[in-house]
């Protein structure tokens, strides 16, 4: 180990034994080398062991049953809470996984305990992420005539196909569309948008403000989809929603009607994201397609689009 420190003072940077856990929940000692990277620092442990506590705390897990989650001692796992002892980035993910933290959220556990970020975030348009664009495009194209489209995790577009571009068109004012900048929500909740040709308005907004409660619920941490929740809950009549659990009466889905032409659609939601991702930005896609909840639906839609009947 001292070998280890020596070596690491020659090349320019500098070297901390310290105390971290395996996997098992076993310490051991280890030798950070400190580069000349802003990320490759060393921190005080009691920094990991507060967010570590905190997500425990939202997800309403003792130390116990985070224990047996994440089959790590409840000893080490106080250890770490404590700052008696500092995790290793495999410990890191491990109870990452076990408190389902979102990816966004993980670097920061990273970066608290001292490491660098262990996860990359390709920008939606970027070259990185060319391949994966393509691939939800013919997703979304495959879909046709009905309405697909991706969005991010504020509810922002990010790809669609014709049959949903043709239904914006026909159901929001261009300027408003682009006063909502391509985000869904906006979109679906604004008194301006999607509501005056929503007959179930209130049932459907209701869904739509429980799905995104429970999304910053699965991440407290992201300002940005709080400010976007604080946002909607203030357009009018946001304040008189029906209760979500019975807002739906005995339907086994809870519908979208939508008025097209003195035409009404009656449409299912399904809402797909990507499993294993690696990346931030991928993490958080959402696919989105609206299906026909019957025979009269499925014709309106072909009818729109011009596509002879399945």
């Amino acid at each position: 180990m001292g070998d280890s420190i020596i070596e690491a003072e020659r090349n320019g940077a500098g070297a901390s034994a310290h105390s971290i856990d395996d996997l098992g929940g076993h310490r051991r000692t280890a030798v950070t080398v400190v580069a000349s990277s802003p990320m490759a620092v060393q921190t005080d442990p009691r920094r990991f062991g507060v967010q570590l506590k905190r997500w425990r705390t939202e997800r309403r897990f003792s130390q116990h049953e985070l224990a047996l989650r994440s089959e790590v001692s409840q000893r080490h796992l106080s250890y770490l809470e404590n700052g008696r002892s500092r995790p290793s980035p495999e410990m890191i993910e491990h109870l990452s996984i076990a408190l389902d933290v979102p990816l966004r959220a993980r670097n920061s556990l990273f970066v608290a305990a001292g490491f660098a970020p262990a996860h990359s975030e390709e920008p939606m348009d970027g070259d990185g992420l060319a391949d994966l664009r393509r691939s939800l495009q013919r997703l979304v194209d495959a879909h046709h005539p009905f309405p697909a489209y991706v969005v991010d995790r504020c509810w922002n577009l990010q790809l669609s196909n014709e049959a949903a571009a043709m239904m914006t068109m026909l159901l929001v004012d261009p300027g408003l569309a682009l006063e909502f900048g391509g985000n869904i929500l906006r979109m679906a909740l604004h008194p301006e948008g999607l509501k005056r040709h929503v007959p179930n308005w209130p049932v459907v907004a209701a869904s739509l403000v429980d799905r995104l409660r429970r999304e910053c619920e699965l991440d407290p941490s992201d300002s940005e989809l709080a400010a976007l929740a604080d946002e909607v809950r203030r357009y009018p009549g946001m304040d008189a929603l029906p209760d979500v659990a019975v807002s739906g009466g005995d339907q086994l889905l809870t519908e979208l009607h939508v008025l097209v032409d003195g035409r009404l659609l009656r449409l299912y939601t399904t809402v797909m994201s990507l499993t294993a991702a690696r990346d931030i930005t991928v993490s958080e896609i959402r696919l989105e397609t609206l299906l026909p909840a019957d025979a009269a639906s499925e014709r309106v839609l072909r009818d729109l689009a011009g596509s002879p009947a399945g």
